[in-house]
């Protein structure tokens, strides 16, 4: 397994973005992945996990995997501090497209596929709707939409630049979405311990307790996502779309999924994955194969646009 760690320039002087690339050999076809409001790429698909982590499976099936961190996140550059919240879902999108344009200059191609959760899933569908053309297929996990009532992200209170989240305890509010006798088996021993510490490492000012997460995206909830105000049209998408969601997800709820899934309008086709005894962070989780199979089985398939 290749491993290839990039700092590319954003489009904002003094900013740079971490690129992470793994690849078992050469000339797969290539697939960005893009994270959700709190956690890094590395975090969420880069974290061994019973051996292998996400971008291990793609890369294994033959993918030229590469993942991004928008600003704030990960080892890209984080803005200072201030009273301001940054990271917006507007420089998410221009962050995420220059990682896209990275990843097509260097290999030389015209289109390349994209996969996203949560937040990530706003971000990557609000390019894809205005950049189609540099799009092969669009896989969301969870893509943050409308909302009715307030989300479990948002913290509350005033918004400053960051916010801290202290990861050892997320156990509680992550398993807590599950019935009460199915939390135990949730998470397989060791592997929110391991999860837990990869994270913390992602920021380079942790007390090894707590991390920061730009406040940006809890901005945008309260602004757009949670107000009735989407921020881009999904009719817009004109590439296939996978949609995964999980059935104990209270950050997505099933109505806010299926009310993004209509409005697909324009998709050559969409598919809709739900999956039993999960969370929003399934991709860490017990049944998390059955969410990476269903992304490979997705992007395997043969698709050619009209020209």
């Amino acid at each position: 397994m290749e491993t290839r760690d990039f700092l590319i320039d954003s489009d904002t002087p003094g900013i740079r973005l971490h690129v992470r690339n793994k690849r078992a050999a050469a000339g797969g076809k290539a697939v960005l992945l893009m994270h959700g409001a709190t956690y890094s790429s590395e975090s969420l698909f880069d974290v061994s996990l019973g051996g292998f982590s996400f971008m291990d499976y793609l890369a294994r099936h033959g993918y030229d995997v590469y993942a991004v961190d928008a600003r704030g996140y990960g080892g890209s550059t984080r803005p200072p501090d201030g009273d301001q919240p940054i990271g917006r879902t507007g420089s998410g999108v221009r962050d995420l497209g220059t990682a896209v344009d990275f990843v097509l200059v260097r290999r030389g191609i015209e289109r390349l596929n994209l996969v996203a959760m949560s937040w990530g899933g706003s971000v990557a569908g609000a390019y894809t709707a205005r950049h189609g053309g540099k799009v092969a297929k669009l896989a969301l996990i969870a893509p943050l939409w409308l909302s009715d009532r307030p989300l479990p992200v948002d913290p509350g209170g005033a918004l400053g630049a960051y916010r801290q989240v202290p990861v050892g305890k997320a156990r509680e509010r992550w398993v807590g979405a599950a019935p009460e006798g199915k939390r135990d088996g949730l998470i397989p021993t060791g592997w929110f311990e391991a999860w837990a510490a990869a994270s913390l490492k992602t920021d380079p000012d942790s007390d090894g307790v707590t991390m920061r997460a730009v406040n940006g995206p809890i901005q945008d909830i309260r602004d757009y996502w949670t107000a009735g105000r989407p921020l881009y049209d999904p009719a817009g998408i004109t590439v296939p779309v996978l949609q995964v969601h999980a059935e104990w997800d209270i950050d997505v709820t099933l109505d806010s999924a299926r009310d993004f899934f209509g409005r697909l309008t324009a998709a050559p086709y969409r598919r809709w994955i739900e999956i039993g005894e999960g969370t929003h962070m399934v991709l860490l989780e017990k049944n998390r194969l059955q969410a990476f199979q269903a992304v490979c089985q997705f992007l395997d398939e043969d698709y050619a646009p009209e020209a």
